[in-house]
């Protein structure tokens, strides 16, 4: 299988509604561990249940979810039946599944850094993701840990994407293959060259129905890495994130139209930058760029807490416009009412318009 053309991907793209949704990961998750794994499965399903049913009731149709290898590799059967579940729990709320095996946003293996466990996950109270020490600038002159530069544990890492990719290629629940996150983040750049090019290679190889894609993470080309610049020359789709101003969203899209390929942002909203619903989810719509915001529901992973890099700028003096007084993820409060009524007025308010859209140019 080839990467498709661009005349392939726009009429895939042509027949999809408009993807509209957030990165997932239920209130009472501490972690994506927590998310897939058996320890408190049955509680955190019904969590899901109640979440997808909000989703479902302000116009999302669709999640992006990150997967975590551990799981798969220390509970396979249980896992690959939980995931079932999970992904026809999100069918039933007329959410498609955008699926990413990959993650370069990862800490580096020095004093501060946690081996992965099953069981009970620790947390951080008042911390982005609930780690006092993160990924998100609290060690931003070290190189990021992956386990696939660890030559027997990739081999089982792609064990496990071919394994799924071919058991759902043809599953309609699954809308996209995004292979990995933020290749070459956290000063790994051409490091991760090889690795996004078996993931590539491995997934094709599997012959799915969906697009695959792998996202850019810097605003300006000059900027990119050699793993996001290659994720631009093998993705069927462009995929990107942007965390910045209504201004810098015009100029991504712009620039990224000249691949002519259908654009996904599949990480976005940040009010503390001055990302926001009323800005960002309206030009989405209108420029039909799918879109999943990051978080949901406020909970234990509390990623409306400001990321390290943030407070680090506010430490050195150099904040400059930052919104402290904002939340700078998620939608809704843990009781489920929303951190602003106004943001989810917005978000129903231009679902139906794309859904009445959808059906007007079906009718034609």
């Amino acid at each position: 299988m080839e990467r498709w053309t661009c005349s392939q991907a726009n009429e895939w793209y042509a027949k999809q509604p408009w993807f509209r949704g957030c990165n997932y990961v239920p209130s009472d998750c501490a972690n994506r561990i927590d998310m897939w794994q058996s320890y408190q499965w049955e509680q955190h399903f019904e969590t899901m249940a109640r979440e997808f049913a909000l989703m479902e009731s302000i116009g999302f149709n669709s999640i992006r979810v990150i997967l975590e290898f551990i799981v798969w590799e220390e509970e396979h059967d249980s896992f690959m039946e939980r995931f079932e579940r999970f992904i026809t729990l999100a069918d039933t709320h007329k959410i498609k599944v955008m699926i990413c095996f990959g993650n370069d946003c990862t800490l580096p293996k020095n004093s501060y850094y946690r081996p992965q466990h099953l069981g009970k996950q620790e947390y951080d109270w008042g911390y982005h993701g609930g780690r006092k020490y993160s990924q998100h600038g609290s060690f931003p002159n070290e190189v990021g840990s992956s386990i696939l530069d660890e030559p027997e544990k990739a081999e089982r890492f792609f064990g496990m994407v071919r394994e799924i990719i071919m058991k759902y290629r043809t599953d309609s629940r699954i809308c996209i293959w995004d292979l990995i996150n933020e290749p070459g983040n956290n000063n790994r750049g051409a490091i991760s060259v090889p690795h996004v090019q078996r993931f590539f290679d491995t997934a094709r190889a599997c012959d799915p129905v969906q697009p695959l894609t792998a996202g850019i993470w810097h605003l300006k080309a000059e900027s990119r890495n050699p793993a996001e610049n290659l994720c631009l020359e093998l993705s069927d789709v462009i995929s990107y994130h942007n965390y910045g101003c209504y201004e810098n969203n015009v100029v991504q899209i712009n620039e990224l139209r000249k691949f002519n390929r259908p654009l996904l942002n599949t990480e976005w909203l940040n009010r503390i930058t001055h990302n926001t619903i009323q800005e960002c989810f309206p030009l989405f719509f209108l420029e039909k760029v799918s879109c999943w915001n990051w978080g949901f529901v406020a909970g234990l992973n509390q990623t409306y807490e400001p990321t390290e890099v943030l407070w680090k700028a506010e430490e050195r003096g150099e904040a400059g416009q930052l919104d402290f007084t904002k939340w700078q993820h998620d939608l809704f409060r843990p009781s489920l009412r929303p951190y602003d009524p106004k943001e989810i007025k917005i978000i129903r308010r231009f679902c139906e318009l794309a859904d009445r859209n959808l059906i007007k140019e079906n009718e034609e």
